[in-house]
Parts: C-alpha cells; structure tokens; sequence
C-alpha cells in the first residue's frame, strides 16, 4: 500500500509565496513517486479532494495556532495517517520541517534589517508584542525541549544550525534535506513580450548590450533592496564593459525605493515590474539573480536562477548559498549592509565573459538537477520509510 502522509500547512494558496508554493510542488513530486498525500490547512482552496481546509468559516487571513491544533487533532483522530509532517510546530506531529527557518532566529535578523542601531534593539525588545509570532516561537522551543519530539527537518546547514544555536536541539535529531524547486521551461512567448515591455520602461536597446540584474521578493526591506540600490549607485561610477540595469519583482511597496533610487541619481537604471506570474520568463531574459538578503532560510528565487543557469549574488544569511560554489557559480556576500563588496560582485557580472564562464560551470557542475524537488521528495520518502520501519520495530 501507498504510505498515506498528511502535510500540515496554514493557508494552502501558492499566490501567497515561496512556502506555499513549495508545499504544493512537493505534495505533487511525493504523488509522483507512490505516495499518498493530503494536505490539512486551515485556510485556502481544495484543489482536490485531499486537500483538507479545516478552518474555512473562521473570519480572517489567518487562525489561531490553538484553534488550528484543536481542529487538526480532531481531523486526526477521524482519519488515519502513517506520517504526520508539518511545517508549524505541533508536537503531535512525526516530523516538524519550517520553511521560513525558527522563529528565534527570524526575529534577529528582521531586527537587523532596519539597518540602524536604534531600531534594531526596538524590534528585538518589542517582538513579544507580535502575539501570533511569539505563540509560534513558545510552541517551537517548547517542541525542541521534548525528549522524543518530532523529527526536525532543516531545509539548509543554515536552518540547522539556528536549531543547535538557539535551542540546543541535538544533532542526531536533525536532518537536512536542502530545499529544492519544481523545474520548468520558460513560456518563449511570454519572455518576448517580457524583454519588449523591460526595454521599451528602461529606454534601451537590444544593441546596446546592456546588464541586467533581477531582483524578486515580496519584503523589499528584509531582502535588502535599499543596499542594493546603493550598491548599483557604487557600480554607475565606475569605467565597466556594459552598463549595468536592475529589475524589481515583487508586491511590496515601491515608493521608499524609487525615491532612494532618484535621490542617488539612477532612476532611469532601475525598474520595478510588480508582480510576475512566473518568475523563470523573467529569469530568461535578464543575465544574473541577486538577492542581497539579510534573512532567508533557502531562497526559491535563488535556486530559480541556477536552475536556469543564471549567475546568483546572495549573501550567507540565505541557505541557498550552500547550494552552489562561491566564485564558480555565483557570489556570497558576508552582510548584505557591506555595499562595497555587493558593489565589487555586481561590478565582476557586467563582465560578459564572466556571466558566461559562471553560466557554464552551472551547467556543467549539473546544479539544476541537485535542486530539483524531486530529488527533495526522494530524500523525505526515506525519511518516511525509516519512521514507519522503526515503529513497525517497537
């Protein structure tokens, strides 16, 4: 028989973000491989008749985490499931794998992404003030203390040590399985009509040979677009091969951000598209990914871009930076604050010869296939098989 998993996730929406999509693509590459999935949420849409929206007449974006315990321990108990996996800290659950890495360490680095000193120790000192936030990291810490609590499953090294660090979790309780994404093509059509509205906003040519960089993210602030529009003012004073260009995905506000832009004096070499339906038709017409982040557990975007071999600069606050060879495939940026060196990593990538040698090492090193989810859903069907195996054994 098909082992029959039930993934516990909050809103089951992929237009809500990263987390969402990557559950919903990783139900899909677990049913492509014999397993049985149902996704339990407490709000979004049933896709199908395994998904299971537990919560949906309660007013609210969002429910209570004790509301949504009650209703999932009642589901539960109605309906029998041989694996248990959450990406919300319930401790009745077999394995415990957040997405957006522990809450301790969220709170820290959105803290530090408000760049002043001031603010940061504000943010720090008044996050108890998030009510829902605060539940989650009581849940998350208490679940770490349990002696024979749910596996916890690190999507990068980066979220496993958050683990070690802020709760003393054991190693041999933690395993990693690094995020992967769903691999697609680029829609050509589309792309077309993508590179024709970028160029005809940006004034250019297609002979003028320009760079363009891509930026995608929904919190402009935490991702750290402000460094990098002054990093891009760094790299318009210098003598490079070919100018150099930024586009802006994403829903988050964009008026702090064009008026920095204007401010600095590059209005005109940076564009804001909104939000996008598929980031891979942006990703093929641009020339490399960045993503100065000050926090991000294993960024989607990133791995978008290798997988449609594209040059990437991120910082090592992102867990996707394991996942390629600094200097070979990309660049990692210590702090995204250190605007100099974010400059110098921009400034290597308006290099025509360097976007191509980065581009086929890519390629060559075979990162799309390590990324895939597929091989995400191969790793956690071990996973569950040795779960099953050992209850089996007591």
């Amino acid at each position: 028989m098909k082992p029959k998993v039930a993934i516990i996730i909050e809103r089951a929406d992929a237009a809500l973000g990263g987390a969402e999509r990557s559950i919903l693509e990783l139900a899909e590459a677990l049913a492509a491989i014999d397993i049985e999935v149902h996704i339990l949420a407490a709000k979004g849409t049933s896709e199908s008749g395994n998904f299971h929206i537990l919560c949906p007449d309660l007013p609210g974006r969002r429910t209570r985490y004790r509301v949504f315990a009650q209703s999932l321990r009642k589901h539960i108990a109605d309906n029998h499931y041989d694996i248990i996996h959450s990406v919300l800290p319930f401790d009745f659950a077999d394995i415990y794998q957040p997405r957006g890495g522990t809450y301790a360490e969220s709170i820290i680095r959105n803290a530090s992404s408000y760049c002043n000193k001031f603010a940061e120790s504000w943010k720090r000192a008044t996050s108890f003030l998030n009510l829902r936030r605060t539940m989650l990291l009581q849940a998350e810490r208490k679940l770490c203390r349990m002696r024979n609590g749910p596996l916890i499953i690190a999507i990068s090294r980066y979220v496993a040590e958050q683990f070690k660090r802020h709760y003393g979790v054991e190693a041999d309780r933690i395993n990693i399985i690094s995020n992967g994404v769903k691999v697609s093509e680029p829609d050509n059509e589309k792309t077309e009509r993508l590179r024709k509205q970028i160029f005809s906003q940006l004034g250019i040519k297609k002979a003028d040979n320009p760079v363009l960089f891509l930026f995608a993210a929904n919190n402009f602030r935490l991702k750290g677009l402000g460094c990098l529009i002054k990093a891009m003012k760094l790299v318009s004073e210098r003598h490079i091969a070919k100018q150099a260009f930024l586009i802006v995905v994403g829903s988050d506000k964009t008026g702090t951000y064009q008026r920095l832009a204007t401010k600095l004096n590059i209005g005109d070499s940076v564009m804001f598209l909104g939000e996008v339906a598929r980031i891979t038709d942006v990703l093929a017409v641009v020339d490399a990914a960045v993503l100065p982040t000050f926090y991000d557990p294993c960024s989607r975007f990133i791995l978008e871009a290798l997988a449609a071999a594209k040059p990437v600069i991120t910082t090592k606050f992102n867990g996707a930076s394991e996942q390629f060879s600094d200097n070979r495939h990309g660049r990692v940026i210590d702090r995204p604050d250190d605007i100099a060196g974010l400059a110098e990593a921009l400034t290597y990538f308006t290099e025509p010869a360097n976007i191509q040698k980065a581009s086929h090492a890519i390629k060559q090193d075979n990162i799309r296939q390590q990324i895939s989810i597929s091989r995400v859903a191969g790793q956690l069907k071990a996973v569950y098989n040795g779960i099953m195996d050992k209850r089996r054994r007591q």
